[in-house]
């Protein structure tokens, strides 16, 4: 299936499908254009014409098998988009496209990052209804984000060639590229300590989370007492992080500091504050993920970056491996985190960042 088929449906240039196919961080007119390019893409099973580019490279053309791989999305409802997650899905959707593999399909289900929901459901048949849905057409599945280690197992025994993308580790059940969502939190965590704070929050998950893990063994290592006013659990959202905000600005002890799990419930927390605008309470605010809207921010968001392409690069090469039948030994693939320091976390001796515009 041609590029100008897929052009010609989604109503674009054949030019703008090669971009939105080939490159992660191409700006389409609208995110709905990229969605609907790569959903028309999968519907028609496109995959690159590996001879005419060969011929056009001077490659002597070799038979070679063309994979079929699924991604499945742990963390988040298709409408309730976590940005994090959408940049590493484009990053992968592109590797796979150059590794001449067809997309077959994207799963949203959060269930299966629930623990306590997992418990509840028929996971046989939650997963043998994914595979039928490909019709036998599946060699490989990515995980994308954390998921129970029980439907992890029946996912892993279904699909047979799998690949998690993640935060938190399988514990080797089945190969894996990791930022490591505890050394994260702990960056995060160390760098509010250095500014001075010892009255810092945490917002996010805390069941059975590595960023909630990081948060805690940080402050024990400088001999600091979490707070439990200072931690809400919490959905990782925007309008999560909003109202968590809301929630600190309504008890009479506040953190000075505060780590958010994830960018986007950052953001949320920056945009209640500048609703607000309460001069008399200003807290240092540092997330982790590092999506594109943080740098846009203001004050512009500190925080931990996640290395989305090389994640999503490396995901892709031990998931071709192995479907090859280059490897069968489970590898995990670890990706060091970045502090990208900005102007939402100040010393607790500084009178606070200069305004709350978003």
């Amino acid at each position: 299936m041609s590029i100008k088929k897929i052009a010609e449906r989604a109503g674009v240039s054949a030019s703008t499908v090669s971009r939105v196919l080939n490159n992660p961080n191409y700006k389409c007119s609208s995110p709905k254009l990229r969605d609907k390019i790569w959903k028309i893409a999968i519907e028609l099973n496109y995959t690159p014409n590996t001879a005419a580019r060969n011929l056009k490279m001077g490659v002597k053309e070799k038979e070679e098998k063309v994979y079929y791989v699924s991604v499945l999305m742990t963390r988040m409802e298709k409408a309730t988009a976590d940005p994090f997650f959408n940049e590493l899905l484009r990053v992968i959707e592109s590797e796979i496209h150059k590794q001449v593999a067809i997309l077959t399909k994207v799963w949203y289900m959060p269930v299966f990052s629930n623990d306590k929901k997992c418990r509840h459901e028929d996971l046989n048949l939650l997963v043998d209804k994914m595979y039928d849905e490909l019709e036998q057409k599946c060699d490989g599945l990515i995980i994308i984000g954390k998921c129970n280690k029980d439907a992890l197992k029946k996912l892993n025994n279904k699909f047979k060639n799998v690949v998690s993308v993640n935060r938190n580790s399988t514990n080797y059940e089945v190969d894996e590229v990791l930022c490591d969502g505890k050394k994260v939190a702990m960056m995060a965590v160390e760098y509010l300590i250095s500014l001075g704070h010892t009255s810092i929050g945490y917002v996010g998950d805390c069941y059975n989370e590595a960023r909630y893990r990081g948060y805690l063994e940080a402050l024990h290592r400088h001999d600091i007492d979490p707070e439990a006013d200072y931690i809400v659990q919490t959905g990782q959202t925007e309008a999560e992080g909003f109202a968590a905000m809301q929630k600190f600005m309504q008890s009479e002890d506040r953190p000075t500091g505060i780590y958010c799990a994830n960018d986007i419930t950052a953001i949320g927390m920056l945009k209640f504050l500048e609703t607000n605008k309460n001069r008399y309470y200003i807290p240092s605010i540092i997330a982790s993920d590092d999506i594109e809207e943080a740098q846009y921010t203001r004050p512009m968001l500190t925080t931990v970056r996640l290395p989305k392409e090389e994640m999503g690069k490396f995901a892709l090469y031990l998931l071709v491996d192995r479907m090859r039948g280059g490897h069968k030994s489970v590898v995990r693939t670890e990706l060091e985190g970045k502090l990208m320091v900005r102007n939402s976390c100040v010393g607790t001796d500084e009178g606070g960042w200069s305004d709350y515009c978003i």
